[in-house]
């Protein structure tokens, strides 16, 4: 399964749109389950937190992007500065993860694994 994830993120690096400076970076980010197979919807959200911390997208600067995964479990965010981001990822019936990434290549891949949900825990049992 995780073939497919490989499979689809390497054709959506085929044919990327140039890069408007080497200060950016496209980024694709992956997203599976524990046996890897994809997870379509998941909310991804990307927050800047050092380096060039805000982004200008035609006249809107932005301190954050939010998208959703494709079928393939592939977000994929336009030319953003590098540097380090948060990346947190919300799909229905898993885990949410959070964690920070280091932005440093022209396309870069991440890729993340949600775990299911922990069973109730409480103090009365």
């Amino acid at each position: 399964m995780r073939g497919i994830l490989a499979l689809a993120m390497a054709l959506a690096l085929m044919a990327p749109p140039a890069l408007a400076d080497s200060d950016e970076a496209i980024v694709y980010v992956g997203v599976a389950t524990l046996r890897g197979k994809p997870i379509e919807r998941a909310s991804v959200i990307l927050r800047f937190v050092e380096g060039r911390s805000i982004a200008k997208f035609g006249k809107k600067i932005r301190t954050q992007w939010q998208t959703r995964t494709n079928q393939e479990g592939v977000a994929r965010f336009p030319s953003i500065p590098k540097g380090k981001v948060l990346i947190q990822v919300i799909a229905q019936g898993y885990q949410t993860f959070g964690k920070e990434f280091e932005i440093t290549e022209d396309k870069q891949n991440i890729e993340i694994t949600l775990n299911p949900p922990q069973p109730p825990y409480s103090v009365h049992e």
